[in-house]
């Protein structure tokens, strides 16, 4: 049988559903291996500056994930969160090692310039196709309830809802973790702070979600930080 003599598949023939089936199944699965690829690249490149262990993004990751599905976030929404939850800190990789790694408080110019963390974020991710709405995200995760926080001043509603949920969950773990110059909180201290800033630094609908869940994650957290719960608490 000549070319000219095959039928051609018709759009709306099974055969022509199942190969667009195909194709955009097989779209989908680069997109999805493009991305995880992105990801690993950048924790590598925090590894490379010592910002960041893999437990800590991973563990924002899951929380987040928790907390989104929770506030029933809609599957899209929850692989921007999982990516804003992995790559938040990202735009650190711009910030001088001598702010990053200071001991003591930063003074008011340091803390200016490390402020502009979450904008580098957002200026690298937003290059890449596929994650312009979680640089977006990323770009949002230190705003304040009230309106208070940075880069832009927003409020409530105004906040990317998974801006809202990596701010509660970042601050929660910068409280418990230990660092080189500090001890971790107490659970009971943390989940004091948490609540105290409620409906100003933290959308309070978060908080309450993440605190539903959050002591039985605790074990885990404090395993890593080379202590134990019950010391902790």
């Amino acid at each position: 049988m000549s070319n000219s003599q095959i039928p051609a598949l018709m759009e709306g023939s099974p055969s022509f559903g199942a190969l667009e089936f195909l194709r955009i199944k097989q779209l989908e699965e680069q997109a999805s291996a493009f991305r995880n690829s992105v990801i690993c690249a950048f924790n590598q490149l925090l590894d490379l500056k010592d910002l960041n262990t893999g437990v800590h993004s991973t563990r924002l990751a899951e929380w987040g994930m928790r907390v989104g599905q929770e506030l029933g976030l809609e599957e899209a929404v929850l692989q921007n969160l999982e990516i804003a939850a992995l790559l938040h800190d990202i735009g650190k990789v711009g910030i001088p090692d001598a702010i990053l790694r200071k001991p003591g408080r930063l003074d008011t110019a340091e803390y200016e310039l490390m402020k502009k963390h979450s904008e580098y974020g957002w200026a690298v991710l937003r290059m890449l196709p596929g994650f312009e709405r979680a640089a977006l995200d990323i770009l949002h995760h230190h705003e304040s309830f009230d309106g208070r926080g940075y880069p832009a001043g927003l409020k409530e509603n105004e906040i990317p809802i998974v801006s809202r949920i990596v701010c509660v969950i970042d601050a929660f773990d910068a409280m418990v973790s230990s660092r080189p110059y500090r001890q971790g909180l107490p659970y009971e201290e943390a989940v004091r702070r948490l609540t105290e800033a409620s409906g100003t630094q933290f959308d309070p609908v978060v908080v309450q979600c993440f605190l539903s869940f959050a002591q039985a994650e605790m074990a885990t957290v404090f395993a890593a930080a080379g202590t134990s719960v019950s010391s902790a608490l």
